[in-house]
């Protein structure tokens, strides 16, 4: 189940991923999207910083270098409460399954490695479902570092932290900021109790862990009708285009 603030619970599972650049959340988060597609269940995804409401504003404002750390943390939370009302909530009342790559703890993480005031940053997403299952991935910050410069020649001005004068030097102050980042995830574990993960092992140990603690929460989350071809594929654990082409096939 998930709950309303409240306490009061509902028919869905809201799943969700947190860690900071480089800790392989998304590769998981995608990995565990395409087993319970397989297996018929209902997914809705959402993605942090992806609401067409403020994206342009969102792009403007980062392109001129207009935002402050507490019009940062708004622009976000106003994103985050749009995709909520929209996405995440009627999902979990129909009972699907929802599964959100990053949710209010980055907030936390991000807005209090700025200087925001956590307390206040807390309020703002005090209307916030809370999730079934928060997973933490911890990566050391050297292979955070190792992993985002390696596929990312030029860092951009906010992920570099840049705004908050920590370095002239791009790399250095993407280093500091994402220490403190990093700091702040690891208070968080034990306030919210985020199921941390070691994403430094394997990504198929990674996936085996998530998905041992996920599956035994589905017992009567919504599914969809499933066709004999799906049944069969997802028998031999193929899912993607491989699925969607034989269904395609099929009702063709």
């Amino acid at each position: 189940m998930a709950w309303l603030p409240d306490g009061t619970p509902l028919p869905g599972r809201l799943f969700i991923v947190e860690g900071i650049d480089g800790s392989g959340k998304s590769t998981q988060l995608d990995l565990l999207h395409k087993w319970l597609i397989a297996s018929d269940y209902l997914v809705s995804f959402s993605e942090w910083n992806s609401s067409p409401l403020v994206r342009r504003t969102t792009k403007r404002a980062k392109k001129k270098g207009l935002l402050t750390p507490t019009t940062f943390c708004l622009i976000h939370a106003v994103d985050f409460a749009h995709r909520y009302q929209q996405q995440i909530l009627p999902a979990l009342k129909a009972g699907a399954v929802v599964l959100a790559d990053r949710y209010i703890y980055t907030a936390f993480a991000r807005d209090g490695a700025r200087g925001v005031n956590p307390q206040w940053v807390r309020d703002l997403y005090s209307f916030a479902v809370r999730p079934t299952v928060a997973f933490y991935f911890r990566v050391p910050l050297e292979e955070s570092l190792r992993r985002i410069i390696s596929g990312r020649p030029v860092l951009k001005y906010y992920e570099a932290g840049l705004d908050l004068g920590l370095s002239d030097d791009p790399y250095e102050s993407y280093r500091i900021f994402q220490g403190r980042i990093l700091r702040e995830y690891d208070r968080l574990v034990d306030e919210f109790a985020l199921h941390v993960v070691d994403a430094a092992d394997t990504i198929v140990h990674q996936q085996e862990l998530v998905r041992s603690v996920v599956e035994p929460m589905l017992s009567g989350a919504l599914r969809a009708e499933q066709s004999p071809y799906r049944r069969t594929l997802a028998m031999e654990h193929l899912s993607g285009r491989y699925l969607d082409q034989a269904t395609q096939e099929a009702r063709g």
